[in-house]
């Protein structure tokens, strides 16, 4: 009797992929595929490298006292009469984009909503599993190829796109993240350009003809923190239009601007990326958590509860006119925030409440000049639609009409002053619930969650875990408590134990049980309480997930 063999991926030399094989995954890890991968790696690793050691040398400075700045050297660019390529018509009207992970449901439910776009996320919205990532690959060449397709078997539905779809960007990961299930000369792949490089090679060509009108594909870039990074973004780009024989610019992305040291950069990010940006967001959740990170060794910049950092306080608004102005004078949009909350289906005066507060939110937007917004859920689209088509006189955009000079004043202290605000036990049990509950289900697989009425995805986590460190670090003094309560491993300790019964109670005892709540509340308090403050959640729990499989062929 013959010996059947499993399948294993036919890789390259230099090349080793240790996920599990799949013959679908098989049809998006191809030899050409991974090659193309690989040489993005092996050009620019040492540059990535670099970038990196960059981060940690300019973290030293801040932790020994130093603030970030603008820089006196790159003055020039920030005075300089120069613009950006100009916006592809495909995209010039961008008033409300949709977010959510790769997942094949969401992604048909997303092109489908009405948005004008649909960032589909390998970041901050999705668990990186193997699984995860490539299926996410094969949904979107599905996607950009018009087949796909959904069965759910549990509601007896087929969902399919609709002839009029939202336009497709795909944020890959930050460059800090690697790949840990493909090696290139025996070290991890980059993980962003694992995300760019499969995705660009099978759908650059389709995507050009049947979405992008002659452009793209488009991208969302997260997570930079420096110009040499964007510099590193666009060489990436032109590559890979040489390798693709298409036009210089071709490809667009937006930045997001998510990062304090970025604010700083951000005339000199849209230089760098002048031919292929369409414009920077205020990614305005990471921004929060990098106030905290990037002030970590600064015991007078304790934040208030994290639901007190709006973009009412004077360093979010400041932040958000500055991105306006300085697109607008390079000509590409300003993009707003993340409108998060989620309908709630049983307690319709709250849900109304909600959408008041969604829309006051995006009037504030639309009026101070950005040319479009995110929301988390489809059902925010139709009201966020209306407030912004109504306060643009039927323009696409507010790119010429919204120039917003009176910005061009802002300074360096406009965007460090220190958020205004209590502290107080609920906001440190809010974060530890918040914290625990999401990372649970980034371990099992989901990286965006409905958690109280809000989308939560790895931003809001990281704001819940480095606000918790900085109180515990600095001992911070709780507001409205009849006692002076200072925030100690000890109340901590406390706070945690109280809180996981909460969780358990509000999940059912199958459930918490099923789950990975206690794991993740071992690696939610040990980064809380670590003595030094850990780049990122997500970082530090990668390995958890990581699951390697030798690729050889073996017997069934």
């Amino acid at each position: 009797m013959m010996a059947t063999y499993l399948g294993f991926y036919d890789v390259p030399e230099g090349v080793d992929v240790g996920g599990r094989y799949d013959e679908e995954f098989a049809g998006i890890l191809t030899r050409d595929a991974l090659q193309f991968v690989a040489a993005l790696q092996r050009e620019f690793r040492d540059q990535i490298r670099y970038a990196m050691e960059c981060r940690r040398e300019v973290q030293r400075r801040y932790n020994s006292g130093e603030l970030p700045g603008f820089d006196p050297e790159t003055r020039l660019i920030r005075e300089g009469d120069w613009a950006c390529s100009l916006v592809p018509p495909a995209v010039a009207n961008r008033i409300v984009e949709i977010t959510g992970p790769v997942e094949r449901k969401m992604i048909i439910n997303a092109l489908n909503s009405g948005a004008k776009v649909f960032m589909a996320d390998f970041e901050d919205a999705l668990s990186p599993s193997w699984e995860n990532l490539m299926r996410g690959q094969v949904n979107l060449r599905d996607a950009v190829n018009g087949t796909i397709s959904f069965n759910d078997q549990a509601r007896n539905r087929v969902y399919n796109l609709n002839d009029e779809t939202a336009k497709l960007f795909v944020r890959p990961r930050g460059w800090h993240l690697p790949e840990d299930h493909i090696l290139v000369d025996g070290a991890p792949v980059t993980g962003c350009l694992v995300d760019f490089g499969l995705y660009f090679f099978h759908n650059h060509a389709k995507f050009r003809t049947t979405q992008g009108a002659g452009y793209g594909p488009f991208f969302y870039l997260p997570k930079i923190e420096h110009s040499r990074e964007a510099k590193i973004w666009n060489r990436v780009f032109e590559r890979a239009e040489t390798f693709a024989g298409i036009e210089t610019g071709s490809i667009r992305a937006t930045v997001l601007i998510e990062t304090l040291p970025a604010v700083f950069q951000m005339d000199e990010i849209l230089y760098e990326l002048r031919d292929h940006s369409i414009g920077l967001n205020c990614g305005r959740w990471d921004y929060i958590f990098s106030y905290v990170k990037t002030f970590q060794g600064h015991p007078d910049r304790l934040l208030p509860d994290r639901v007190q950092v709006g973009m009412t306080q004077h360093f979010m608004r400041s932040y958000s006119d500055l991105l306006i102005r300085t697109c607008h004078r390079r000509g590409v949009h300003a993009m707003g925030g993340m409108a998060a909350q989620i309908p709630i289906k049983d307690n319709p005066a709250a849900n109304e409440a909600a959408l008041e507060l969604v829309r006051k939110d995006k009037l504030r937007e639309v009026r101070a000049g950005h040319d479009g917004t995110w929301a988390a859920h489809p059902g925010l689209i139709p009201p966020i639609m209306e407030v912004f088509t109504s306060n643009m006189g039927g323009k696409p955009n507010q790119i010429q009409m919204a120039r917003r000079e009176d910005a061009g004043n802002i300074t360096e202290e406009d965007l460090l002053q220190r958020p205004r605000g209590v502290r107080t036990m609920e906001g440190l049990r809010l974060n530890t619930r918040v914290g625990i509950q999401y990372l649970a289900a980034w371990l099992t697989g989901t990286g965006s969650v409905p958690l109280y009425n809000l989308m939560e995805d790895a931003a809001t986590a990281e704001i819940s875990r480095v606000q918790n460190w900085q109180w515990l670090k600095y001992g911070a003094v709780l507001d409205g408590e009849e006692v002076r309560v200072r925030v100690t491993p000890e109340l901590f300790g406390r706070v945690v134990e109280e809180e996981m019964a909460r969780i358990q109670m509000e999940v059912g005892v199958e459930k918490f049980k099923r789950g990975k709540f206690e794991e993740a509340c071992r690696i939610f308090t040990r980064q809380c309480t670590s003595p030094e403050l850990d780049d990122f959640l997500t970082l530090n729990a990668y390995n958890q997930i990581v699951a390697r499989h030798p690729n050889t062929p073996s017997k069934i």
